[in-house]
């Protein structure tokens, strides 16, 4: 589904990304370990054009390094940060729609994709008229998680998802990702952690990130 072919990034002269490639299959569940300062965010921003890459990234075998980064979650890309940069004085729900208003999805397909969020992450539908602003740091990041699922059809990025959280939050938001997985057979999960252990029993493939190269796991 996604294919980095020597990426390189540099960000205020230092040398982040060196020669990066790796591949996540369609279905899969690719885990992206690494210490902080070690290429994971920045994997996580190039992917979403936000950086100024070198290098080959191919999604479903088309380049998408030229494609402007307003335009690339239209290909089928969601995309929840870490900091999760919700706007406060939106409810829930109208953070989660963001993106399909941008999109510009008719009203038949934004109400699929949001019933689809819902079932995924029921809290959300409980939290839905409430102020964004007003839910805790670990519900922000299940109303991220439901905000990118509106145009990740093909590939949904969570970076750093388990930071912070609560282990009863935790374990919610693998369920909502088991969820999504049993829902849907074709789309690519990329999540981003520091710790191996929080994702040793979900992630179908480990790949380690040190000094912005990957040594270790499947290419």
């Amino acid at each position: 589904m996604l294919r980095f072919d020597h990426v390189d990034v540099s960000i205020a002269g230092v040398h982040v990304l060196r020669r990066l490639s790796f591949h996540l299959p369609p279905g899969s569940t690719t885990a992206l370990i690494g210490h902080n300062g070690a290429g994971k965010t920045t994997t996580a921003r190039t992917i979403m054009g936000f950086t100024a890459a070198k290098g080959s990234i191919r999604l479903a075998g088309e380049e998408i390094s030229g494609v402007a980064p307003h335009r690339r979650p239209a290909l089928g890309i969601g995309y929840a940060p870490e900091d999760r940069r919700l706007f406060s004085a939106f409810t829930v729900e109208e953070n989660v729609l963001l993106p399909a208003r941008v999109g510009r999805l008719s009203a038949a397909e934004t109400k699929r994709r949001l019933e689809r969020a819902y079932w995924v992450l029921p809290e959300l539908k409980e939290l839905a008229g409430r102020p964004a602003g007003s839910v805790s740091g670990g519900q922000g990041k299940m109303v991220a998680l439901g905000r990118a699922l509106m145009l990740g059809a093909r590939l949904v990025i969570l970076d750093e998802p388990f930071q912070g959280l609560a282990p009863v939050l935790a374990q919610r938001y693998a369920e909502a990702l088991r969820r999504l997985r049993s829902d849907d057979r074709q789309i690519a999960l990329l999540i981003t952690e520091s710790n191996p252990k929080l994702l040793e029993s979900f992630a179908d493939v480990t790949l380690t990130i040190e000094r912005g190269e990957i040594v270790d796991g499947a290419h």
